[in-house]
């Protein structure tokens, strides 16, 4: 009995201390780039004709829908890991697009911090290094980050594409929409690389593609 009395007592103390101590505020878990399901769903377009892929760019969802902005941190943040919703395109599908767009398929994110300007221009403040994706055709694919990497409010996570990627759901209204850094004259071209590498730099995201989603996200952990 005294030692269940001297227990009690102890416990108590303990939690008269944690209730004497200030509440802090605690981190919060965020996938950004998430939605509710849509209509049509949002599943990438390979092996189906016709097979489009993200392509030798950097890009990131403007619109879907009624929702905008939603790839952009809402508080100063940490991003711990990507995921990637893939096609699976067939033999052919993935020969054609390893010869016509640089190679095997691969992707990874870039954060992007908008600047006042030109018009629609953003840095690249950090990136992550570039995951061969072939293995995760036709599934969703989450990448923890070795190196975390921090964001600021209003930093967008886009997905940086040096090649190409089945990551494109297709046939939304035009209220669905994304942009990509390919250069003005050069917005229904891959011929030429476009993809957002050199940190510091600013690009203009001035290309704009509707009807279509990206299907990426990032989680985050917020800062306290």
């Amino acid at each position: 009995m005294a030692l269940m009395r001297r227990t009690a007592a102890a416990i108590c103390a303990g939690l008269a201390l944690a209730l004497a101590l200030p509440a802090g505020a605690p981190a919060t878990l965020t996938e950004l780039g998430v939605l509710p399901a849509t209509t049509p769903p949002t599943a990438p377009s390979c092996p189906t004709s016709p097979c489009l892929a993200v392509s030798r760019t950097t890009g990131f969802q403007v619109k879907v829908g009624s929702a905008h902005n939603f790839l952009a941190a809402r508080r100063s943040a940490t991003i711990v890991a990507w995921t990637i919703t893939l096609g699976k395109p067939s033999a052919t599908q993935i020969k054609f697009f390893n010869t016509n767009e640089g190679g095997v398929s691969e992707a990874g994110i870039a954060i992007l911090r908008p600047v006042p300007k030109p018009n629609l221009a953003y840095k690249l403040v950090s990136q992550t290094p570039p995951v061969k994706l072939q293995p995760y055709f036709g599934l969703t694919a989450q990448f923890p980050l070795e190196t975390t990497l921090p964001v600021k409010k209003g930093d967008v996570v886009a997905l940086s594409v040096p090649t190409w990627a089945p990551a494109l759901a297709l046939g939304f209204g035009k209220e669905t929409s994304w942009r990509a850094s390919r250069p003005r004259k050069q917005c229904t071209s891959t011929s030429t690389l476009s993809t957002q590498t050199q940190i510091g730099a600013t690009v203009q995201y001035v290309c704009l593609y509707q009807t279509a989603r990206l299907t990426y996200s990032a989680t985050l952990i917020s800062t306290p």
